[in-house]
């Protein structure tokens, strides 16, 4: 596997100590990026629909892939167990989810969304996107993919760190 090295250096000298230079320190964008995306995308949700961004992201998995299990979505959608299990809980409450399991091992429960569930999952959509249109404008089109690409190399290498 090749080695690349940054072209910009990730500190910067303060006197003479060396600290974070926030202006080239991949981490920061990265949160500096997600979190007013997801607290915005939170909020907007919660107003206009009584859901999270938690919730969002459960009905999203479950639209893109119907009758999984609580470990398939905490592994795909990087949610933890506990959040992912209130998601359910309260999004069935809601009444946009059905689920099927066997005698033996309810704790293996395979989730679906029902009419109800897709119905709120596309109006989120549309909404979703619409920020997504916001978030890259004035981006031309090849610089996204360019995005895109080493952002999953990112998703790849992220893995190794824990």
């Amino acid at each position: 596997m090749a080695s690349y090295l940054k072209t910009s250096d990730s500190t910067a000298l303060h006197g003479d100590r060396r600290v974070l230079d926030i202006t080239n320190y991949i981490p920061y964008f990265l949160a500096a990026v997600n979190n007013p995306l997801s607290r915005g995308a939170s909020k907007i949700y919660l107003k206009k629909f009584n859901l999270g961004i938690v919730e969002w992201r459960v009905i999203a998995m479950l639209a893109i892939e119907p009758c999984i299990t609580a470990s398939r979505i905490c592994d795909v959608v990087a949610l933890d167990k506990a959040a992912t299990s209130r998601a359910l809980t309260r999004l069935l409450v809601l009444g946009y989810l059905e689920f099927s399991s066997k005698k033996s091992d309810v704790r293996r429960k395979k989730w679906s969304l029902n009419e109800a569930g897709y119905s709120v999952h596309d109006q989120i959509l549309r909404l979703a996107l619409q920020r997504e249109e916001k978030l890259i404008e004035g981006i031309p089109p090849e610089d996204t993919e360019i995005f895109l690409r080493v952002i999953r190399m990112m998703h790849k290498n992220v893995d190794a760190l824990s």
